[in-house]
């Protein structure tokens, strides 16, 4: 895609745009808007020929609205004229419940900037394509108020929209192709630049294992686990060690570790209370440090958990209980830091360190709760959010339900904190931790995965990175 590259990204990472930085890029365009149209109607053009499987006697049906998104409908109900198909327009306005017979269904009713209600007539059994996002799906925000179009495949213009990757949007555009239309998309502020973690992506930031390496050179420290939350240390550290951690050493407050860690990992005797002192003692040779999960909750954890964050010397994962002890003061203890730091909140937990749940524009959010602490923020859901304090954002879209189960954020931890021990810059490290980590568990079973298989499955996922960047075209972003 022209421009792709010049949004300061990444090697080949994919621009996404929010509607209003598309209206600039469409507003900065030097080609007139009738030679745009003509573009984006004839690539709308050939992705109804490709699901019509050719044009001798297929009848297509475009719903249009007023706007530009219906005149690229309209242009490419020319276009497909042309070539034989019998094409029916119809007015967004006043449409009927149900649209007439045919063979496909182009939606360009509304556009990205839609806001408000609609109500899609039936399409009749037939396939719809979607110009630019379905009709009814918020552009911003993937959110449908009441109704939208549910296309079997979208053709959006420059560049894909935050509405595509999130749900129920995502849900609702099918596969997605982006079409170069001719914009450039390199009007938009880079510090304001979102983009679409994919396999080459990954690889390109993974750096490799120097032949003269040994087990010091990606060391990680990992703080969690106590009393009954022994599994919680031993996900973390095997995930590590899957992601390429050559050595971890754990310390559970108050645990006995000889049972309770994967055979490779070694244990850090420390005791329930006051055991930032040793901990902090064991980061001479490490890496990164990973500190949260199944640490408990409680005034002397709260305080350790405080200690740690403030003076570890070293690139440091909060997750879990290390996150709820932040409450209220994230930004007064991450900010003294002088080391990266990322942060890894689901919803609930984003609302204990920002005092308010995320907002509906995702991206919005994570970046509000980077700049006010200073960390890389990973917002946890279907589309992972990766923020750094600059703006730059980054998307994941790898993973689906199978992950909601217990002890998967875990794992995620675990992966990142090995990806910053191997020297991976701290927001491609927490990019390439979310998308490995969905990775993996798309390729576990459908039904009865458990976070131990997610980490197991790593090394697949790892391995199926091609570093000549054809890996990971994710589906509804191809």
């Amino acid at each position: 895609m022209r421009g792709a590259d010049a949004v300061s990204l990444g090697r080949v990472m994919r621009p996404v745009l929010t509607p209003e930085q598309m209206g600039a890029v469409d507003a900065a365009a030097p080609e007139p808007t009738e030679l745009l149209i003509g573009r984006a109607g004839a690539a709308v053009a050939r992705q109804a020929v490709a699901m019509l499987g050719g044009t001798y006697g297929r009848r297509v049906v475009v719903v249009a609205g007023k706007g530009n998104n219906g005149n690229d409908g309209r242009e490419a109900a020319r276009r497909l004229r042309r070539r034989g198909v019998r094409v029916l327009e119809i007015d967004a306005v006043g449409a009927p419940e149900r649209l007439p017979a045919s063979d496909l269904v182009i939606d360009a009713a509304y556009g990205t900037g839609f806001r408000g209600e609609y109500a899609p007539p039936d399409p009749a059994g037939a396939p719809v394509l979607a110009v630019d996002i379905p009709s009814g799906v918020d552009g911003l925000t993937g959110a449908v108020a009441r109704g939208a179009v549910r296309a079997d495949r979208t053709v959006t213009f420059a560049a894909l929209k935050p509405g595509l990757l999130f749900h129920p949007g995502r849900a609702l555009a099918g596969p997605v192709i982006t079409a170069d239309i001719g914009l450039d998309v390199r009007v938009v502020d880079a510090a304001a630049a979102v983009g679409l973690v994919e396999g080459a992506d990954v690889a390109g930031w993974l750096p490799p294992r120097p032949a003269d390496s040994h087990k010091w050179r990606a060391a990680v420290v990992i703080a969690a686990g106590s009393p009954g939350m022994t599994g919680a240390a031993h996900l973390a550290a095997r995930a590590a060690q899957r992601a390429g951690a050559g050595m971890v050493r754990v310390a559970s407050p108050g645990v006995e570790h000889d049972a309770a860690l994967p055979t490779e990992a070694v244990g850090i005797a420390v005791p329930s209370a006051g055991w930032d002192a040793r901990v902090l003692a064991e980061l001479d040779r490490a890496g990164a440090l990973v500190v949260g999960p199944g640490l408990g909750r409680g005034a002397a954890t709260g305080a350790a958990v405080h200690q740690v964050v403030a003076t570890a010397p070293v690139p440091l994962v909060i997750d879990g209980d290390a996150l709820s002890a932040l409450e209220g003061r994230a930004a007064d203890v991450v900010g003294t830091r002088g080391a990266a730091t990322i942060l890894t909140p689901h919803d609930g937990e984003f609302a204990r360190l920002a005092g308010h749940a995320p907002s509906a524009d995702r991206i919005a959010a994570a970046r509000g709760l980077a700049r006010d602490t200073g960390a890389i923020v990973l917002l946890k859901g279907p589309t992972t959010v990766c923020a750094h304090p600059d703006g730059r954002v980054h998307l994941s879209t790898t993973g689906d339900a199978r992950l909601a189960t217990a002890g998967t954020g875990d794992v995620l931890s675990g992966i990142i904190g090995a990806l910053l021990a191997q020297g991976v810059e701290p927001l491609e490290a927490a990019s390439a931790g979310a998308w490995l980590h969905g990775r993996s568990a798309e390729q576990g079973p459908a039904r009865g995965l458990v976070a131990s298989d997610v980490a197991a499955g790593l090394p697949a996922a790892l391995a199926g990175l091609d570093a000549d960047g054809d890996a990971g075209r994710d589906g509804g972003a191809g």
